[in-house]
Order: structure tokens, then C-alpha cells, then sequence
């Protein structure tokens, strides 16, 4: 019957193909300035707290902007917001390039007095990023809640991996090619991703039957009949207020922000931890980030696989228990190959965690998922701009012990979480 009064686009497989694939393409600007930064930083002489500022720019927008995009779903079902986000990050890629087309980028001090500016084209270029919390929104709305864990593993796991192949890509590229034409060769990539969601994207069922004219009461009903089971309540910002009341977004968030914060702030920075800090060249820099990138961005998907059998918050405080311990390992000498192999643990910490964190949100926020998705990706999120600067921060205090250090802030972080989240959401648990 639904099925003669409209013609449905997408399934919830072809919808989540269309998101993943252009989430797959925005998240991408994580590794925007990471595997240049060395470059970069030359150019504009910079140190070692600028450097980490540059690197995690992109993350600013990237996550902030993940706040009002995700609740936006619940209004509009948030194509429309999707395809806002990544013709931004077009114009910012682009802008860049002719920047980078403009001056000399590989002649030190070509490019001193233009940091603010690579800085506000890098946030504009980050907001690609923010297209994670409308997706994994959509997502939720798509699919079954027995299946909500699959999703957003698929999703966030292989949607992630762009970062990780890009910080290996692109010192390819810049070799190959140099360095302006490989910028433009980005920006030609991220137009391709628009374009495959402007063909692929969909609005979850709901918002599909809305549009075609039906009262809410019945677009429910028809929605239901498609195998929708969430529903939003009220606007976007009703759906921002909702979240916000219930105590578990908050204590997502800054679970979130340790592990996704952290997933994008060490993609950003392990370039410069490895060249810098461990004196490797930069293809090797950049291999060793990507694996640890794509590791922990494909390990989303069992993540929230297991998340779905045994729960999320058993996932989760196993994957912090394990961040914990590899913070500390870091700081032990042990050479690169030895810290190479811990930075697969944290990936394997994080991989998990993120996966568990948003199979967690429509556990408990479920009246208010968009919002929730919101606050928990954009806030979250936030860490990918916040740690970069601050272990930027403790190499600039301390030239011999600032690398390692930096990763201590991920040990006290996890264990945080790990109180917060036992007393707030495990023991309280019905």
C-alpha cells in the first residue's frame, strides 16, 4: 500500500552506502596538514604548539559543526544539510590550492604573515568532517535498534578510513605530482564524494513521506510499515534540549571525546610524532600513521558488533582499560618499531570504543537521537582539536620528553571515563 501512494528512494543498505561513502570523503580532511606539516611549517615558521594547532584546524569546524548538523536531521532528515557540508569543504580545499598555486610553499619562509589564513581555510575545509553526526543519524533512523550497532560500525569503521589513507596518500602524491598539484588533486576527490551523495544520499522514511505531503501521523505509520522504528521528537532544537536533559549524553561525550577526539588528533599529529619526534622520513611517517588510522577505523565495525551481543558499556570499559595502559607504554624507550606496535593497541582502544560509544546513544537518548548525535559527535569530536595543541605544547616545554608525554593525557582520560561511566551508566543500569 505504501508502496502505491510513494515510491520510497533508497533502503537502508543504499542509504547507509550514500553516507558512508560521503562521510568517506570528508573525514578525509583530518589528515589535511598532517602529513605537510613539516613543510608548512617551514614556510610559515612555526613551532611546535602552532604545528599542532595547524594540524587539528580542520578538526574545529569538523566537530562543532557536527552539533547543529546532527540535530538538523531530526527537522529535515539532514540531506540537505549533507551536501551543505562537503560543497564547503570543496570551496576550502580549493581555496587552499590556489593559496598553495600563489607561493612558494617549499621555500622556508615563503609564506610567513599567512598562518591566520591557512588556518580559516583549513577550518573551512574540516567541515567535511561534520557530516559524521548527520550520517549516523540517518543511520540510526534506517535501521532496526537490533541492528543500530552493525550500522554505525559500517559507517563510522569504514567512513573513517579516508584519514588513514589519505596521511599515506598524499606524501605519494606531494612526491609524485608536488605539492600544489596534489592539494588540487584533493579537491577533486572531495567533488567526487559530493557527487556520489547527491546520487546515493536519502532521508530516512520519515522525513521522505513529510516531504511528500503527509501529516506526521500517517508519515509515521507509512515509515513503520517501511521497518523505521526511531522516530525524532520535535525540532532541532527540541532535540538538542532533550539530549541535553539526560545525563548519559554527557557522560557519551566526553567518552567520545577521548577515543574519536583522539582517533582524528592522532592521525593529525603521528606525522609529526614520527618525524620529529622519532627522526623517520615522512613516507614512513606517513605509512605507519595509515595503519594505525585504518586499524582503528575498521575496528568500529566489531566494535559495535559486539556492542550489539554483549553490551556497549562492557565494550567500552575494556577498550579504556586498554588506552590507559598503552598511554603509559608509550612513554617507555623502546625505539619506533616498539612504539609503532603500542600505537595498535590505542588503535584497537579506540576502533572498539567508538564503535560501543554510538551504539550506546540510542540505548539512551532514544527520544532524542539526532540532538544526542550531535552533542555526542561534535563535542566529542572537539578532542581532535584540543589534544594536538596540547602535546604540542608539552614538546615545546619539553624538547626530549614532550612526545611521549603527550599520550599521558589519553592514560588520564581514559581512567576518567572509566569512573564516570561505571558509576553513571553501569550501576544504574535497569
Amino acid at each position: 500500500m505504501v508502496q502505491s501512494q510513494f515510491k520510497l528512494k533508497g533502503t537502508p543498505s543504499s542509504a547507509l552506502l550514500g553516507a558512508t561513502l560521503g562521510f568517506f570523503f570528508g573525514v578525509m580532511a583530518i589528515s589535511l596538514f598532517g602529513p605537510t606539516s613539516t613543510t608548512l611549517g617551514a614556510a610559515m615558521g612555526l613551532g611546535a604548539t602552532e604545528l599542532g594547532l595547524l594540524v587539528s584546524v580542520p578538526s574545529l569546524t569538523g566537530s562543532l559543526l557536527r552539533i547543529p548538523f546532527g540535530a538538523m536531521v531530526d527537522t529535515n532528515g539532514g540531506r540537505r544539510g549533507f551536501l551543505f557540508l562537503l560543497a564547503a569543504a570543496v570551496l576550502g580545499l580549493g581555496a587552499l590550492s590556489i593559496l598553495f598555486t600563489l607561493y612558494p610553499v617549499e621555500t622556508p619562509g615563503s609564506m610567513t604573515g599567512l598562518y591566520p589564513i591557512v588556518l580559516l581555510l583549513g577550518c573551512l575545509a574540516g567541515c567535511g568532517i561534520a557530516t559524521f553526526s548527520v550520517g549516523a543519524s540517518q543511520s540510526n533512523y534506517w535501521f532496526a535498534k537490533s541492528r543500530q550497532g552493525y550500522a554505525s560500525g559500517i559507517y563510522g569503521g569504514l567512513g573513517t578510513t579516508s584519514a588513514g589513507i589519505l596521511a599515506f596518500a598524499l606524501p605519494l602524491l606531494l612526491h609524485r605530482f608536488g605539492f600544489t598539484a596534489a592539494y588540487y588533486i584533493l579537491t577533486g576527490v572531495m567533488l567526487l564524494g559530493l557527487l556520489l551523495y547527491i546520487w546515493l544520499g536519502a532521508n530516512p522514511p520519515y522525513f521522505q513521506f513529510l516531504k511528500a505531503g503527509k501529516s506526521a501521523e500517517v508519515a509515521r505509520d507509512n515509515a513503520l510499515a517501511c521497518g523505521q522504528e526511531l522516530f525524532p521528537k520535535g525540532n532541532a532544537a527540541t532535540s538538542l534540549k532533550i539530549s541535553a536533559r539526560i545525563p548519559q549524553t554527557w557522560m557519551l561525550v566526553l567518552c567520545y571525546f577521548t577515543t574519536f577526539g583522539g582517533f582524528m588528533a592522532l592521525t593529525a599529529w603521528f606525522p609529526t610524532f614520527w618525524k620529529k619526534g622519532m627522526g623517520l622520513d615522512p613516507m614512513l611517517a606517513g605509512g605507519l600513521t595509515a595503519v594505525f588510522s585504518i586499524l582503528a577505523a575498521l575496528l568500529r565495525v566489531p566494535g559495535g558488533r559486539l556492542s550489539d551481543r554483549i553490551g556497549g558499556e562492557k565494550v567500552s570499559m575494556g577498550a579504556l582499560a586498554l588506552l590507559a595502559v598503552a598511554g603509559l607504554l608509550m612513554n617507555i624507550p623502546m625505539g619506533w618499531v616498539g612504539l609503532f606496535f603500542v600505537s595498535l593497541l590505542i588503535a584497537v582502544a579506540f576502533g572498539f570504543n567508538n564503535g560501543a560509544t554510538m551504539k550506546l546513544v540510542p540505548v539512551y537518548v532514544s527520544e532524542g537521537v539526532g540532538g544526542a548525535n550531535g552533542w555526542v559527535g561534535g563535542l566529542g569530536a572537539f578532542g581532535g582539536f584540543v589534544f594536538p595543541p596540547l602535546m604540542g605544547r608539552l614538546v615545546d616545554l619539553s624538547p626530549t620528553n614532550g612526545y611521549g608525554l603527550g599520550f599521558l593525557l589519553f592514560t588520564g582520560f581514559a581512567v576518567l571515563v572509566m569512573v564516570i561511566n561505571y558509576f553513571g551508566m553501569m550501576r544504574n543500569k535497569s
